[in-house]
């Protein structure tokens, strides 16, 4: 991946089109996240409306036992989100260039360590196993929210489906009548919401094949990944910082 193309994709400038394509990436890896970590651990990672569901229901149902997984679970992903916006504005009050790629070094960190440290932590110690890809999936979520402006959501499909939904009906919608003005689909915005459920879709069948044939270390690539994207605004504040001197 060519340097220049690092430092647009998680560079602190942004581009409509460095989102996208930024975007598009990182929904392939949390599809792969979500489907591989469903093989797991036996938990999708990124639905917390399913995990407060989940928080109802055991309290209701008097399963005491199953509440601290889920809350852990739900916290987990709070806390990832905090801990970009932590990190975005520590960064940016440093008008540091590695504003966005700080979060997605940590991710490639905590990804490795759950490829190498998965399998002996996955029995002994399932609900922190949870609550790590969650707190992944969080940090993802709130950076991507970030950068986009909200714009832009890879970790979970509801809105973008509703979206894409949204989309449909205008375009579909017949206009018949031209004393008013006409309803318009945002062809645009309807081609960035599909592809990036592809893009979800897609790493979803790559990390549930992963780790069907290969196991934890499925996620190697994926942390691979993540530190190419952001190795080059990081080095960049380093020389800079190392030039100063």
């Amino acid at each position: 991946m060519p340097i220049n193309t690092m430092r647009r994709l998680t560079g602190h400038q942004r581009s409509a089109a460095a989102n996208r394509q930024l975007g598009l990436v990182l929904a392939f890896v949390a599809g792969a996240i979500n489907a591989g970590g469903l093989l797991a651990v036996g938990q999708y990672t990124s639905h917390m409306t399913g995990m407060v569901s989940s928080l109802a229901d055991n309290l209701v149902l008097g399963r005491f036992e199953l509440l601290l997984p889920a809350l852990a679970a739900v916290t987990a992903f709070g806390l990832g989100a905090a801990s970009t916006a932590l990190m975005v504005n520590f960064a940016r009050r440093r008008r540091l260039y590695s504003e966005y790629a700080l979060p997605l070094l940590v991710e490639a960190v905590l990804l490795l360590a759950f490829g190498v440290l998965g399998a002996r932590l996955a029995a002994p110690a399932l609900p922190f196993t949870i609550a790590l890809l969650c707190y992944i999936m969080g940090l993802q979520n709130a950076l991507v929210t970030k950068l986009s402006h909200a714009e832009i959501r890879t970790t979970h499909m509801t809105g973008i489906i509703t979206d894409i939904g949204i989309e449909l009906g205008k375009l579909l919608y017949p206009n018949r009548d031209r004393s008013q003005a006409p309803v318009v689909a945002n062809r645009q915005r309807l081609a960035l919401l599909a592809s990036l459920l592809g893009a979800f879709l897609a790493g979803g069948l790559a990390g549930a094949l992963g780790f069907n044939y290969v196991g934890y270390l499925s996620t190697l690539p994926l942390a691979a990944l993540l530190c190419a994207l952001a190795i080059v605004p990081a080095f960049d504040d380093v020389a800079r910082t190392l030039s100063k001197r």
